[in-house]
C-alpha cells in the first residue's frame, strides 16, 4: 500500500504563497482520486481540493481561485499551490488517496499522510 509524506508547510504573512507536496512511496498513476484536507484546532477536518485520474480537479468554495491541485505521475507527487493566503488558511494538511467517488467526503480516501502545518500570520 502506498505511504504519503506531505512537506512544504511553514509560517507565512497574509497575502504570501506556499507549495505543498505529497510524496507517495509508489506509483500514483492508477490511483482514482488525490486530494487535500486541512484541519484546525477544534474543528473538523475539512475537504479542500482533489484530483482525478484523469486530472479533473475539484475545490472548496473557501480556496477556489487562490489554491490549485496537481499532480506529477512521473515523480509519484501531489501538489497544492496556495496563492493568497488568508488567517483562516491556518490548519494541519493533510493528503489522501483513494476511490472519490464523492470527491470531498473523507471516507471515500483509504490512505492519509501525516500532515503539514500551514500558518498564516495577519
Amino acid at each position: 500500500q502506498v505511504r504519503l509524506v506531505e512537506s512544504g508547510g511553514g509560517l507565512v504573512q497574509a497575502g504570501g504563497s506556499l507549495i505543498l507536496s505529497c510524496a507517495a512511496s509508489g506509483s500514483i498513476f492508477s490511483i482514482d482520486a488525490m486530494g487535500w484536507f486541512r484541519q484546525a484546532p477544534g474543528k473538523e477536518r475539512e475537504w479542500v481540493a482533489s484530483i482525478r485520474r484523469g486530472s479533473s480537479t475539484y475545490y472548496a468554495d473557501s480556496v477556489k481561485g487562490r489554491f490549485t491541485i496537481s499532480r506529477d505521475n512521473a515523480k509519484n507527487t501531489l501538489y497544492l499551490q496556495m496563492n493568497s493566503l488568508k488567517p483562516e488558511d491556518t490548519a494541519m494538511y493533510f493528503c489522501a488517496v483513494g476511490r472519490g467517488g464523492t470527491i470531498w467526503a473523507p471516507r471515500e480516501y483509504d490512505r492519509w499522510g501525516q500532515g503539514t502545518q500551514v500558518t498564516v500570520s495577519s
